[in-house]
Parts: C-alpha cells; sequence; structure tokens
C-alpha cells in the first residue's frame, strides 16, 4: 500500500499537471497552456516570442497559483490571423478569448516586452477581468511624444538578418549563451508575416492612448529600461517601479530568481 507521502506527491503532480488547449480569435486557434490552481496569472511573451519565454515562471508560480501561458496569434503554436492583419485590438481580443476559454473571473496579466502595449490594450478593453498588471521591460509608449520608430524591413534574406541583429542587440552579460540559443532559436524560427505584422502593429500609433489605466502595476525593467520613468508613470499612475540591476531584456529568464521575488510579493498585494 502506497504510502500517504507517495499519495501526496502523485497528487501534487496531477495538480501541476499542464493542459494545453485552443482557444479562438475570428476563427484561428490560439494556443494556450495552463498549469496548478488558484488565483490566475496569464502571462503574454512578446515580439516574435512564444509561451516558453516564461519557462523559470511556470514552475515556481503553479505552486500557489493558476498559471496560463499563451502564444499570441502568428506565434508559436497559434495560427495566423485569417486575413493575415495583426494589431493590438487582435491581440487583446486574443488573451480574451483565452481567459474566457479558461473560464478565469478576474486575472493579474503579465506582458513581456510587446507583450506590455498588449495587456495595456486589454486592460481599457476589458477592465473588469483585471486584476492587476505586471509591464517586464515593456515598451510604453505616449501619444503625442517623440515620432514612431521605423522598423527594419523584416521579409526575406535581408529582413532575417535585420532580425538577428535586433535580437542579438537585446542580449547583455546575463543573458548566457544557452538562453542566446534559446530565444535566437525562438525569435527567428517565428513567420516572417508574423515578424513584420506585429512589428507594425506594435508602432502603429492609432492604438496608442494616454488613458490611464487605475489598478495595481508592477513595473519590472531591465539595468538599461525600454521604457522611461515618465512614460510609464503617466500611463500606469499605480506602478511599483524596479529596474533589475545586471539585467538585458530577457530579465526573467536571466535573472529569474530576482525577478520571482518581485512578482510573489506583488501577487501577495493583489490577492491577499
Amino acid at each position: 500500500m502506497p504510502s500517504r507521502r507517495i499519495v501526496l506527491v502523485l497528487l501534487m503532480s496531477l495538480v501541476l499537471a499542464s493542459s494545453a488547449h485552443a482557444a479562438q480569435v475570428d476563427g484561428a486557434n490560439v494556443h494556450w497552456t495552463s498549469t496548478g490552481s488558484g488565483p490566475a496569472i496569464i502571462f503574454v511573451h512578446g515580439w516574435t516570442c512564444d509561451e516558453s519565454s516564461w519557462q523559470s515562471q511556470v514552475p515556481a508560480f503553479s505552486k500557489g497559483y493558476r498559471v496560463i501561458t499563451l502564444d499570441l496569434p502568428g506565434h508559436g503554436k497559434s495560427d495566423l490571423p485569417k486575413d493575415g492583419k495583426f494589431s493590438m485590438e487582435l491581440f487583446a481580443r486574443a488573451v480574451e478569448a483565452v481567459r474566457s476559454d479558461a473560464k478565469v473571473d478576474r486575472a493579474v496579466f503579465v506582458g513581456h516586452s510587446m507583450g506590455t502595449p498588449v495587456i495595456r490594450t486589454y486592460a481599457l478593453m476589458y477592465p473588469a477581468r483585471v486584476a492587476g498588471l505586471v509591464i517586464v521591460d515593456g515598451l510604453v509608449q505616449v501619444a503625442g511624444s517623440a515620432p514612431p520608430f521605423t522598423p527594419p524591413p523584416m521579409l526575406g534574406k535581408e529582413g532575417l538578418q535585420a532580425r538577428e541583429r535586433m535580437v542579438r542587440g537585446m542580449f547583455g552579460p546575463a543573458t548566457t549563451p544557452q538562453l542566446q540559443e534559446h530565444i535566437l532559436k525562438m525569435m527567428l524560427g517565428t513567420k516572417e508575416a508574423t515578424a513584420a505584422g506585429a512589428m507594425t502593429a506594435t508602432w502603429d500609433q492609432s492604438w496608442v492612448k494616454n488613458d490611464p489605466i487605475i489598478v495595481p502595476v508592477l513595473g519590472v525593467y531591465a539595468g538599461r529600461p525600454l521604457a522611461g520613468r515618465e512614460a510609464i508613470s503617466r500611463i500606469f499612475p499605480k506602478v511599483e517601479y524596479h529596474e533589475i540591476a545586471g539585467s538585458a531584456h530577457f530579465l526573467m529568464m536571466e535573472k529569474p530568481d530576482e525577478f520571482n521575488q518581485l512578482l510573489s510579493a506583488f501577487l501577495k498585494k493583489v490577492y491577499p
């Protein structure tokens, strides 16, 4: 007869086991994975990335929370948009499709890089579903400020080379060779249609509004932050801001212990 300890371990394994699903937005499948149980955290990756961006967070937080990761349209295991058009509104609706499919009432939404404008748009479209936001070295644009960035070509051989230069520019001393290999494979393996469309959507100024988002917000930025403090505070007035010294753009993968400690403390405030 199995011991009580073995039974508990087996039960814990069942609770923490991941399950993969597919929601739908405009007839296209959106891949998502659920691990653990409890208050919900929905993790949203950045440009040309996928749910593996959160490989150091899923096991840590699924012990006490329901952790949901997803692949935005055109990324990872998710379908390209049926009409081939990318937008922040489409990405936000994809996140909402996942939330609805997962039968989650409210969640803390975590967005890395491009994932920050995605969850920012989501919070404006679906405010009742947002318990809090976590922006991870995320882009924060302010309408009417500096001219938008003009992205390099993303198509063909030259486009792939430009993408690789961009990705390598996101690395720092803490980005180990193993992490670099993972990130390059993930980002350069994404379809060029997604690379071009998602980049254009990110810098499309039509979605940028200066409406402040009044929910608890944790901002965790790299040693060289992607966004300015003034812009962050203007859009997210209740932000709790931190920088992780020595980290680069993929700080949640480079310095997972420091990042997870900050996120854990924030979650305890949102979900007391």
